[in-house]
């Protein structure tokens, strides 16, 4: 429930006679703007008249005692906050520096010090930074430096660290502003009544889901947290309420997870949304209503929208016991994600490799609860490799006919672990088997889609198949990597044998169409993206609208064969032609096809 949404000057935001203290969480992210966010905000200060609005701030007001300190735990904004104290810093420190201050003059000079900490003679911070990156402390030792508070020894290397260096920012602008002034006193104030005057919403909620649901809503120009990051610091909050004086070891603990999951935020959020839906009937988190379970077997399902609220529940119930799941379950997330360590897994990389490459993520939850459940599901490796190369084939399949649609996937896997789980064995493969066939395209509709222009249909898909083609002729002594990547680009590429170009060289024209560029243009259009008229090559730019008799013989600087001589054995057919047609192409989409319909069978 949102508790309030005020758009305040920012003298109330830091309201010297308010005891209010804008508490940043332990764990939150630190404190990352750079010159050109310190830039934005001190020219728009400058630039703009009284009133300019800066963004907003959310909230979590947890001070049930009135009369103590109102301790409001900032969940965005902190950025920004932490920035206007620092500026705040560099004025109070301008002023200070001119001994014949008038009463007005000298008047904000003590204001600013109360915006600062909440009260005279008390460093109680009106701001109260994370510690992470020793921001905190860093933050002291500018008010300390500046005379605001107490004497607080500068942190080593505080100079090189973004706190330090935002003060010195604003030091040095407002020293610019006031160059060559010969009194520098009024361009001061001014600009300190602009900040004073500048406008943030203060928007107070119950809960961080609260929190988390407005993110999207706000267009600031911070840093807005993420849902993971508001996962993280709810779960080490409650941590380290339950268990003080261990918070850096479950920190720890979580970054172990991260290192898993890798940076990538899409993956880190996919793999939450995995994890509970893979597990939720262990997991406890109640229905809102019975009528619910009714209307859905499966319960609520994890999503981008709901996942805070969903880990609220499980942080609330047992933080410790989650956090170990999630990381032991983030261990083995790792192996979809092409980052296994553990030998024992081996036989899984290549496997799962394919089912990334086929785009088959949306079954990693299942995957995930075979893993985790091998032992208790009575799998071996073998049942485990089995059971991945029947999803590869599945999203073969389901990629080029789009059945089961996209919307249905999350639902299919979540009620496969339903059946499964009292299971074990074959009869587990069995039912996985059974189940994907029962929602899968049938044969007649999967042989269209790869005897059309399956290309123009679905490149991703396409480069698939002609590489799971080509990896069929290669032994360990002739294994290609045709997933390798120079730069951001795939070294092993899609060739048009016939050109797909606008304007078609005349050479093909003379071979495709006997010099009639009309017909071969209606030919290009039927024929150029069907199977049979595509092949995997290296240095595909090599190639382009050469001749078939040049693609097929093209060499590289080095004498290397690059054109179709290039000893794949998707090429071989394609090495000893002389000529290139329209039979070729029909009857090389034939064979290949039914080599797919042979490599991905499912019953």
């Amino acid at each position: 429930m949102i508790k309030s949404v005020v758009n305040y000057p920012i003298f109330q935001i830091f309201d010297t006679e308010a005891v209010v203290a804008y508490v940043i969480p332990r764990y939150q992210r630190e404190y990352t703007w750079n010159k050109v966010q310190w830039e934005a905000l001190f020219d728009d200060v400058q630039e703009n008249g009284p009133g300019y609005f800066l963004g907003s701030i959310i909230c979590i007001n947890q001070t049930s005692d009135t009369l103590a300190v109102q301790c409001m735990e900032v969940v965005d904004g902190q950025q920004r906050l932490t920035t206007l104290s620092l500026l705040f810093a560099a004025l109070y420190q301008s002023l200070k520096r001119h001994e014949n201050l008038d009463e007005e003059q000298q008047g904000e000079l003590f204001n600013l010090k109360r915006k600062l900490v909440l009260k005279k003679g008390c460093d109680q911070l009106r701001v109260i930074p994370q510690i992470q990156n020793s921001n905190q402390n860093d933050y002291r030792a500018v008010l300390s430096g500046v005379g605001v508070i107490s004497t607080f020894d500068k942190p080593a290397y505080a100079g090189n660290r973004k706190i330090f260096r935002a003060f010195c920012y604003f030091q040095s602008r407002i020293d610019e502003m006031v160059d060559g002034e010969k009194d520098p006193l009024p361009s001061i104030m001014a600009l300190l009544d602009k900040v004073n005057q500048a406008c943030l919403v203060k928007i107070e909620v119950a809960s961080h889901a609260e929190a988390y649901t407005l993110f999207e809503s706000l267009n600031n120009r911070g840093m807005p947290l993420t849902a993971i990051d508001l996962i993280k610091n709810k779960l080490l909050a409650r941590l380290e309420t339950t268990e003080p004086g261990k918070v850096d070891y479950y920190f720890d603990v979580w970054n172990r997870l991260l290192g898993y999951l890798g940076d990538d935020y899409s993956i880190q959020e996919r793999f939450f949304r995995h994890y509970y839906n893979a597990f939720k009937d262990s997991l406890n988190v109640p229905f809102r209503k019975d009528e619910d379970k009714k209307k859905d077997p499966l319960g609520p399902v994890a999503t981008r929208s709901n996942l805070i609220q969903i880990y609220e529940k499980l942080i609330n119930q047992d933080a410790k016991l989650l956090l170990h799941a999630i990381r032991s379950a983030g261990q083995l997330y790792a192996l979809m994600l092409a980052r296994n360590t553990d030998e024992a897994w081996a036989s899984l990389d290549k496997p799962l490799k394919d089912l990334d490459r086929i785009q088959g993520a949306p079954s990693y939850l299942l995957m995930l609860y075979l893993l985790e459940r091998h032992e208790s599901l009575s799998l071996d490796e073998s049942q485990l490799e089995n059971i991945v190369r029947l999803l590869v084939c599945f999203f073969v399949r389901r990629n080029l006919t789009d059945t089961p649609p996209t919307r249905d996937l999350t639902r299919l896997f979540m009620a496969i672990i339903d059946k499964v789980a009292q299971l074990s064995g074959n009869a587990v493969e069995t039912t996985i088997r059974k189940e994907l066939l029962a929602v899968s395209g049938s044969d007649e509709s999967f042989r269209s889609k790869l005897e059309g222009s399956i290309y123009e249909e679905n490149a991703g898909v396409t480069r698939f198949l002609l590489c799971a083609l080509a990896e069929q002729g290669m032994t360990n002594e002739t294994w290609v990597d045709l997933w390798k990547y120079e730069g951001k680009l795939f070294v092993w590429t899609i060739e048009h044998i016939f050109p797909q170009g606008e304007n078609i060289p005349a050479s093909w024209a003379d071979m495709i169409a006997g010099g009639n560029k009309e017909k071969a243009k209606a030919i290009q259009e039927t024929h150029v993206h069907k199977l049979g008229n595509l092949t995997i090559s290296g240095f595909n730019s090599a190639l382009g609208n050469k001749s078939f008799i040049e693609k097929r013989d093209r060499t590289d600087s080095k004498s290397r064969a690059v054109g179709y001589k290039n000893g794949l054995k998707l090429n071989a057919e394609l090495a000893k032609a002389n000529v290139w047609s329209v039979e070729k192409i029909d009857a090389r989409t034939i064979t290949l096809v039914d080599q797919v319909m042979l490599l991905f069978a499912m019953a």
